[in-house]
């Protein structure tokens, strides 16, 4: 299969799962089954046609709306699958036709999903952050990081991150991360590997300061108000997984930068 081919077959193939990929962020916290009904919309629950149901090109022919109801369809759908299509063209060009790949393109697809899930319902379903925990640390014995790491990386992600929130909760009275924000660092960490996680905690931190907060000044609403944390996390952990030598490069001189400032290094 030639570079060009192989590119376009990954991003045809990412489109097609993120369209599935949507029928999970939507049914999943709700507790409906991810097989049936077929697809349908959710304001008059007509079925949908083959063609409605074409990646990106259903909705634009639609004009976002369906066509018995005229009700509006979420942007949401388009958006996830060209995500999808692209993470999927990105990662063909980051890890080849490898089997680091499937991996790779399996976590992504998890971290869309719990994006998705927590930026509109502020939950990180179990049924992904802890099979995702068990499913990284077991590949960790045939692929990258090695379960070293990983075992490392899920305990930092999941045990470090709940102990500070303990304190937090304790000095101030309550809570700065949920009991799924652990599960999912725990995953990551389990994918990834201890750097990496330890980096994406970091990343997350920051995103969710600078952006989280920002939206909450903007919105006029206390700073007391749950920030979905997870869909930081997933960012995070996606540039990790995406961008591991450039990133852990940067942090590398950040750490080196910041020494030197306070006089620990020259």
């Amino acid at each position: 299969m030639t570079s060009g081919l192989g590119a376009g077959f990954l991003f045809v193939l990412g489109l097609v799962v993120g369209s599935f990929l949507n029928v999970v962020i939507y049914r999943l916290p709700r507790g409906a089954s991810l097989a049936w009904p077929a697809s349908h919309c959710t304001s008059c629950n007509r079925p949908l046609s083959w063609y409605e149901n074409v990646p990106l090109a259903g909705w634009l022919a639609l004009g976002g709306r369906c066509r018995t109801c005229r009700a509006r369809i979420s942007p949401q759908y388009p958006i996830v699958e060209a995500v999808t299509g692209l993470l999927f063209l990105a990662g063909y060009y980051a890890f080849g036709v490898t089997p680091l790949l499937a991996v790779r393109l399996a976590f992504a697809c998890a971290m869309i999903v719990l994006f998705a899930i927590d930026l509109e319902h502020q939950i990180l379903p179990n049924e992904i952050t802890l099979s995702g925990v068990v499913v990284g640390f077991a590949l960790s014995f045939l692929l990258p990081p090695g379960w070293k790491s990983s075992l490392l990386g899920l305990v930092v992600g999941g045990v470090f991150p709940f102990l500070i929130a303990e304190i937090y909760f304790r000095v101030r009275g309550r809570e700065g991360m949920g009991m799924g924000d652990f599960k999912m660092l725990a995953m990551v960490g389990a994918f990834l590997g201890w750097p990496l996680v330890w980096v994406a905690l970091i990343i997350s931190c920051v995103l969710g300061t600078v952006i989280g907060g920002g939206a909450l000044l903007l919105s006029r609403r206390g700073l007391g108000t749950r920030i979905p944390f997870g869909t930081f996390i997933a960012a995070a952990a996606l540039l990790c997984a995406y961008a591991e030598a450039p990133v852990l490069r940067l942090y590398g001189q950040a750490i080196r930068a910041y020494l030197t400032w306070v006089g620990l290094a020259s």
